[in-house]
């Protein structure tokens, strides 16, 4: 547990999602100030008193950065991580006969807001002498499916650019490791794939909330089967 001498400040997109609420719990209960960045009518009732909540489009610039500021703006907790959860899942979409707009569309939710989101935080992370970024890739990424080449392809492209991201700045301090789940247990996967064998959402967050502390020091472009 983190003491009131050592508080940092985690950025959490898609906190209100099935994985997102327990990365925030995880986060908060090691000590964490935790920043979640919502959708306008996003769902905060689904959040822990203790985040904090900012109104943000994380697919627009300028809504991005005031949500980089407010949570690298207390000094008293200054941004030591960032969880890049956002991200959208399309299947039935075979290369032949889906439109260019489709395909690209998964770039613009997998892999825009994560870009956007990093790109903003790091000159933060640096000022504050390192942390660690965590993006959401999977195992699609790496084992693809006909009819998902979009959302695979959208996805592999998140681990091409986590890992730059590790090399540019491995000697400012700032990690960038990526996770590659298969099917996580949340409502709409249970939903889409009753029983399949799933991961729980907990578990998984104990995951992202290692790789953003401390303890992880030494891990830096990995990317982390679940």
């Amino acid at each position: 547990m983190a003491t009131s001498l050592d508080v940092r400040s985690a950025l959490i997109t898609g906190g209100t999602g099935g994985l997102g609420v327990s990365v925030v719990e995880a986060f908060l209960a090691d000590g964490w100030r935790v920043v979640v960045p919502l959708i306008v009518g996003g769902e905060q009732e689904r959040l822990p008193a203790e985040a904090v909540a900012v109104e943000a489009d994380l697919s627009d610039p300028d809504d991005v950065g005031r949500a980089v500021r407010l949570a690298a703006g207390e000094a008293s907790a200054p941004l030591g991580a960032v969880a890049n959860l956002v991200g959208g899942y399309a299947d039935g979409q075979p290369v032949a006969d889906t439109p260019l707009a489709d395909f690209e569309a998964q770039f613009a939710l997998n892999l825009r807001p994560t870009y956007l989101v990093t790109q903003c935080a790091l000159p933060r992370l640096v000022a504050a002498g390192g942390g660690g970024i965590v993006c959401v890739s999977s195992k699609a990424a790496l084992e693809p499916w006909a009819g998902g080449s979009g959302y695979a392809a959208s996805k592999a492209a998140v681990i091409a650019f986590a890992r730059a991201v590790a090399k540019e700045h491995a000697d400012d301090g700032v990690r960038c490791n990526v996770i590659a789940p298969t099917m996580i247990d949340t409502p709409a996967n249970r939903a889409a794939s009753p029983g399949a064998k799933m991961t729980p959402p907990a578990e998984v967050a104990a995951v992202i909330r290692f790789l953003c502390s401390d303890d992880a020091a030494a891990v830096n472009g990995a990317v982390v089967p679940i």
